[in-house]
Formats: structure tokens, C-alpha cells, sequence
């Protein structure tokens, strides 16, 4: 039903001050439910979330976090023919009347019409950022008005029960690995040139893990694609070399020089040594150091164009001593008891150690932070 069905239907019901949603009813947990579909335009005059002035306890889910919204708005603005959004999840404090359209006994009693008093209270279980979210792209593009998303409605029993429905909603969500997310996103130019760059290597091809972005003891890969997005991020950044053939051409060959430079990754893609030993015992698969020679590979490419100049520069890569146990040159830099660590400072840190080795000059930021090392090892 288009909206201005839906509207029909409402103004034809006008004495009762009711919505009007086709609806399918089903059963779960004992309980009915029902899924409909809503105008974008209705989203935010009917479906409410909870004041942020009121304590953790009194509300049925988080405060919203005004920081996300912006940019979930944007998505729809700046995607209109394929922006998508999940189903909202919602619950109704009133009785609602559900009318199938074969009656009570008919084949298509799941399917009808769904009435709810327009004094109805709805509350918002999950997607409340995606409802902020349409309500700001609105604003600036009034034609998604007419298009709709999916919403599931519970009858509300409660706060008990809206609290206890937030967490089981939440409870079994896992956020998809940052790799995953590189390999699926077209939307993303640095995804796709990370893509580009390692499927179109087969060194690095081979040796990488394009769906986790956590290495398993077993995994017989030595890095992985959410790692080399963030090198290439950092690479890339500033180096405009035209299109993005041209992008994905400097970081393939960046990235084979730097291949050439570690004995250790070619044993383990002819099968001599296998990755878990490597990753074990080494630092330098990990994407604390790939990130790293990525910061440092944005001044290398800056400066020559001419691989013969990179592999100069890199070959005294060959003089670190990579070992995890090398805790002089690693600990509080890319270690902290012996783990590796990826916070921003580490990187810093561990690019700043393995560029002075190089000879190269430390640019401010980790100038900065050897300096707050010193310090802290006085």
C-alpha cells in the first residue's frame, strides 16, 4: 500500500484518531507481533526514543549518540538509488486492532490491516540512530518522504520488558571484522584500492586473509586486509598520482619492494616455515608495522619515483632485529609486556624507531612521541 493509501485509510478513520498499517501478524515467544512497513516522512512523528536527562535505569536504551548520526544521514543523502536500512525494531504501548483480510479463519489470517490509536506511545528498541538518521536527511532531501522502511512492532508490557527486549536485541550482535568490511565496500575508494592491491599480487594474495581481521594460531596467512587498509591509508595519504589504477600501481610496487626486504614472508609463502612460527616469534607481519612502513613509505614515494631509490632506502630493513624478544628496540614501542599493541602512539613509536634506522629524517608527530618515550624511560 502506497502512502497515500495509508493516509486514505487514516482520514477515512478520522473519528477514531488511529494509524492505519498493513501489517503481517505473527507469533513469537508466545507473544503476537507484527511487521509492517512505514513512510520515511512518519518515522519521526510517530517513533520516540527515550529523554536523555533520564537515568540509565528509567530508559529503555542508550542515550543516543549524536556524533553517528551525521554521518548515517549522509549515507542515505548521498546514496539515494542505494542506500539500505534494516528493519526498526519498536514496541506500542496501547491495544491495537488487527483486521485480516480473509477474517479470523481465512487462509490470509497473518495478513491485514493494523489499527493503532494515534495516543499510542512507540518506543523505539533498536535502530534509534537510523531513525535520527532519517529524520536529518529529510530535512534535506524531502522527497525520501515516500519511501519506506520495514518496522517490527511488539506490544509493550512495560519498561521491564522493553529494557529486557534492548539487551536480548543487543546481546548475540557481532559487528562484522574490519576486513570484511573492506572487501564488501565499493563505496570506500581506499577499499578499493586496498582490494586491487593485494588481489592483483600473488605474493600478497596469497598470504593474506581477506575475511577476519584476527589471525588464528593455525591460519596459514600472514597478514590481513583489514591491516593493509590501514598501511595504504596512511601511504596513500597526499600522494595524488591521478586515477586510481595509478594508486593502486605506487602501493603494488611499494609493497613488493618492502616484500623484498623480509626473508622470513617469502619462506612462509614457499611453505618452509609456516605463519604461526613467523608471527610468533617476528613483530614485522603484524599491521602495527605494516602501518608503520606505510607512514614511512608515504615520504619514500613522495621523494623518487624510482623503485631502484625505494629498495635503497628499505634494504637496511634487513639490519633490524625483528625478533619479539628483541625488547630493547620493541618494548613500550610496538610491544607492552611482550604483546603487541596497536594504539596510535605505538605506531608513532615503532615507525620513528625503524625510520631513524633507515636515516630518515623524523617528521613532528614522532618526534613528539620519542620524546614522551624518553621522558617516560628516565
Amino acid at each position: 500500500m502506497t502512502t497515500t493509501e495509508i493516509e486514505h485509510v487514516n482520514r477515512s478513520r478520522a473519528a477514531g484518531f488511529e494509524y492505519v498499517f498493513p501489517a503481517i501478524r505473527g507469533i513469537q515467544a508466545g507473544r503476537e507481533y507484527y511487521v509492517t512497513m512505514c513512510p520515511l516522512r512518519l518515522i519521526p512523528r510517530i517513533f520516540v526514543f527515550d529523554e536523555e536527562e533520564l537515568p540509565p535505569e528509567m530508559r529503555a536504551q542508550r542515550t543516543l549518540n549524536k556524533a553517528r548520526v551525521p554521518e548515517l544521514s549522509r549515507y542515505i543523502v548521498d546514496n539515494p538509488t542505494s542506500y539500505i536500512f534494516s528493519a526498526l525494531t519498536a514496541s506500542v504501548n496501547a491495544e491495537v486492532l488487527f483486521e485480516p483480510l480473509d477474517g479470523p479463519s481465512g487462509p490470509g489470517e497473518r495478513v491485514g490491516m493494523l489499527s493503532i490509536p494515534m495516543a499510542a506511545r512507540f518506543v523505539i528498541n533498536d535502530g534509534q540512530h537510523r531513525r535520527a538518521a532519517i529524520q536529518q536527511a529529510l530535512v534535506e532531501s524531502p522527497d525520501l518522504g515516500d519511501e519506506s522502511i520495514a518496522i517490527v512492532l511488539f506490544l509493550d508490557v512495560g519498561l521491564s520488558r522493553c529494557q529486557q527486549m534492548f539487551a536480548d536485541l543487543n546481546r548475540h550482535a557481532i559487528r562484522p571484522s574490519k576486513s570484511i568490511g573492506v572487501l564488501y565496500d565499493d563505496r570506500d575508494e581506499l577499499s578499493k584500492i586496498t582490494k586491487l592491491t593485494v588481489i592483483n599480487s600473488p605474493f600478497y594474495n596469497d598470504l593474506t586473509e581477506m575475511e577476519t581481521s584476527n589471525l588464528s594460531v593455525r591460519s596459514r596467512k600472514l597478514f590481513t586486509l583489514s591491516a593493509f587498509y590501514n598501511a595504504n591509508k596512511v601511504l596513500l595519504d597526499g600522494v595524488d598520482p591521478g586515477s586510481r589504477d595509478a594508486r593502486v600501481d605506487v602501493a603494488m610496487r611499494y609493497w613488493k619492494v618492502v616484500a623484498n626486504q623480509f626473508p622470513e614472508w617469502q619462506q612462509v609463502r614457499g611453505r618452509q616455515v609456516s605463519s604461526g612460527e613467523i608471527r610468533r616469534d617476528f613483530i614485522h607481519s603484524h599491521g602495527i608495522v605494516l602501518q608503520s612502513l606505510g607512514k614511512i613509505g608515504n615520504a619514500i614515494v613522495r621523494a623518487s619515483d624510482d623503485e631502484d631509490q625505494w629498495s635503497k632506502v628499505l634494504a637496511k630493513l634487513r639490519d633490524i632485529d625483528w625478533h619479539r624478544s628483541n625488547a630493547a628496540a620493541w618494548e613500550g614501542r610496538a610491544t607492552i609486556g611482550g604483546k603487541v599493541s596497536k594504539g596510535a602512539a605505538n605506531v608513532l613509536l615503532t615507525a620513528g624507531y625503524i625510520r631513524s634506522v633507515l636515516g630518515m629524517e623524523l617528521p613532528p608527530d614522532e618526534q613528539n612521541a620519542l620524546a614522551g618515550f624518553t621522558r617516560g624511560n628516565k
